[in-house]
């Protein structure tokens, strides 16, 4: 049972003023990495507690953990106290805004551009996952008077820099935030304009690397020829990780990754794929190949296979560069892990391979700077056949189940916490958002989409969990 047609009409009338609220929203700076003002992510707080306040939320109110930036939570209560209850996750940090000589408008003063979308930092990633819930929920309460199932709010302040305090904020708060359902408002979709109800992430495993091979940089001329220097050797090093057709080369590093079942191949099978759309969104350069298996579908290597990038790469910059040998280098390696790989077996082989055979007998140092796990559900039961029909009347489309390549630290520890209830993962990133990267954007019809989405959702729930 969907939403009535006077609570959607209620989100399209004021879809204006919802957009505005995102956008103001947008224009705090809040990055919760280090070397930023930590005083915007408490002014970001008191802007979502202000929304949600303006909504006609009870209990609003700004909580705070020890050495973590602030969390905003919220709760409305249903007319029935039987009615089930569902805790809505999004978070109000986002990530650094990159190189602002790459913005075509500022990174932080959020602009429609002529094709319709809304550019800024964080307008995806993660602010409108939160303002398309308020519209949804306003619109309830305002036509209604009531909403058709309690709802919680959590809305964190550090997911962009991994979630760190989150599992002792919800132990801490557990009975505050006990749901039957938990809707995680951070995803992506497959295309724009295609809802999607995302049921894997893959995990992260983060190495960093330095190699030595001098005391000290030395004249590149005097020396060079004989001697090597860091920069070459680390390129060798780091370049023994994949092969030449972009297969990682690291031995027994997909020992663990599980075969997939044929539900989930079918599932995979039936969705579209369109390589030149693919290529343009990612922005890939003419001529470039895409790389890995070419037995194994795209989606799958995005979804169910780890992967090997180096994330950063530093020796020296070329503002100081001089005509030397370079000493010492360093790098990041991101091993992406598929679902169900220990991250923790993955770190110990791809430390052992970075390490075993030195290029020039380099004095090299491995370590670990981050394990995180993947994380999977099977989309059945009662609350994922709510998602789908909500999605499916909101976007007026059949809804797709994917995966997603990417990593939310606090998706496996939340549903433990929360004593294992249903996870629903929903979201607005589309293939050209380019959340993370400069010049991030939101389609301005999904996100009204999704409100309608959200709206039915909360009702579809209301029937389905009692």
């Amino acid at each position: 049972m969907g939403a009535p047609t006077r609570v959607l009409d209620a989100i399209d009338r004021r879809f204006d003023a919802s957009v505005a609220e995102l956008v103001e929203l947008a224009r705090i700076p809040g990055v919760s990495a280090e070397s930023f003002e930590p005083a915007e992510l408490e002014r970001s707080a008191e802007a979502v507690a202000g929304l949600l306040g303006d909504v006609g939320l009870d209990s609003v109110e700004v909580l705070r953990v020890p050495g973590a930036h602030p969390y905003v939570v919220a709760e409305k209560r249903a007319a029935d106290p039987d009615a089930p209850t569902a805790l809505v996750y999004a978070h109000h940090d986002v990530q650094p805004p990159g190189r602002l000589d790459r913005w075509e408008t500022p990174a932080f003063e959020p602009t429609v551009r002529e094709d319709g979308r809304l550019y800024g930092r964080g307008v995806v990633d993660d602010k409108a996952g939160l303002c398309l819930h308020a519209a949804a929920l306003r619109a309830w309460l305002e036509t209604e008077g009531a909403l058709p199932l309690h709802v919680k709010l959590v809305v964190e302040g550090e997911e962009e820099i991994g979630s760190g305090h989150l599992t002792d904020f919800l132990r801490q708060h557990r009975e505050r935030l006990a749901a039957d359902v938990l809707v995680v408002s951070d995803t992506q979709n497959l295309d724009t304009g295609v809802p999607s109800l995302t049921t894997s992430l893959r995990g992260i495993v983060q190495i960093d690397v330095s190699l030595r091979v001098l005391e000290h940089n030395v004249h590149s001329g005097m020396w060079g020829g004989p001697v090597p220097d860091a920069a070459t050797a680390l390129s060798r090093l780091l370049g023994r990780l994949i092969d030449d057709a972009g297969v990682p080369a690291v031995p027994g590093l997909d020992a663990d990754v599980p075969e997939l079942d044929p539900e989930e191949r079918a599932r995979i099978a039936e969705l579209s794929f369109d390589e030149a759309s693919f290529r343009g969104a990612a922005g890939l350069v003419s001529g470039v190949s895409l790389v890995g298996p070419d037995d194994v579908s795209v989606y799958e290597r995005l979804w169910h296979r780890p992967a090997v990038a180096v994330t950063a790469l530093e020796a020296v910059p070329f503002a100081t560069a001089a005509n030397q040998l370079v000493d010492e280098a360093r790098a990041r390696v991101g091993v992406r892990i598929a679902p169900g790989q220990d991250p923790e077996r993955v770190a110990d082989c791809v430390i052992r391979f970075l390490t075993r055979v030195p290029p020039v007998g380099a004095r090299v140092e491995a370590r670990a700077v981050a394990k995180v796990a993947g994380w999977r559900t099977q989309p059945d039961g009662p609350a994922f056949d709510a998602a789908r029909r909500a999605l499916t009347a909101g976007f007026g489309r059949d809804a797709v189940t994917i995966g997603c390549g990417g990593t939310i630290p606090f998706v496996g520890p939340f549903g433990e916490v929360m004593g294992g209830v249903p996870q629903l993962l929903l979201g607005l990133e589309d293939p050209p958002c380019n959340a993370h990267g400069e010049n991030e954007s939101l389609d301005l019809d999904d996100f009204r989409k999704a409100a309608h989405a959200s709206a039915h959702l909360l009702s579809e729930l209301g029937v389905a969990l009692r």
